[in-house]
């Protein structure tokens, strides 16, 4: 489930929809967390599928650490990428924003952890990196653990609308890494490697 205090937007004809920001979202924040609504397809449910649907699931689609094709239910699935992304996701099925999101900015992914099946380049940006390859994760990790790291405390102390999504035993981890009581999971742990069928190990 996408923060409640977003909203779908057209962005421009070059990249369609995305999801802005209709208030202020302080780094730290909880932005989106995979819900029960949520559907999950298997590489063998999607061969099985007719090309129409095959098309949906590469748009809207995520995989995660098993290769399954995540769909979010609601805007979740219109979050546009970004190089310099201001939202990244954890190893705990949930997304935080990485620095403070303005209203009317697009909440951004780096679809270089989505563990998409293809290569995909995103519009220039004027960084480095211009292409998001399936093994980004591998190259990237120690930079989003990084990142992750710097904001990872906040999200305790913060006022945090998808609460109820997390469970206890969910946000008790949370408060221990953010007391540095326990060291936070890398976001290595939602590769998928297609060779092994399955994560890194």
């Amino acid at each position: 489930m996408i923060h409640p205090k977003t909203e779908l937007k057209f962005i421009n004809n070059e990249v369609g929809y995305g999801v802005v920001a209709t208030e202020f979202i302080p780094a730290g924040t909880i932005t989106w967390v995979l819900d029960k609504l949520d559907r999950e397809f298997s590489p063998l449910d999607f061969q099985k599928m007719e090309p129409i649907y095959q098309n949906i699931l590469d748009t809207y689609t995520f995989r995660n650490s098993s290769g399954n094709f995540v769909l979010c239910w609601d805007n979740g699935r219109y979050v546009n990428h970004s190089f310099d992304s201001n939202c990244l996701t954890t190893a705990y099925d949930f997304e935080i924003a990485i620095r403070d999101i303005r209203p009317g900015e697009q909440l951004t992914d780096d679809y270089g952890y989505l563990n998409i099946p293809h290569p995909f380049r995103g519009i220039n940006e004027g960084t480095r990196r211009k292409v998001v390859y399936p093994n980004d994760l591998l190259k990237y990790y120690k930079i989003w653990d990084k990142k992750l790291l710097k904001v990872f405390d906040k999200i305790p102390s913060l006022e945090q609308p998808l609460i109820s999504l997390i469970s206890k035993e969910m946000w008790d981890e949370i408060v221990a890494v953010s007391e540095g009581k326990k060291e936070m999971e890398s976001i290595l742990r939602n590769y998928y490697d297609p060779e092994t069928n399955g994560h890194h190990q």
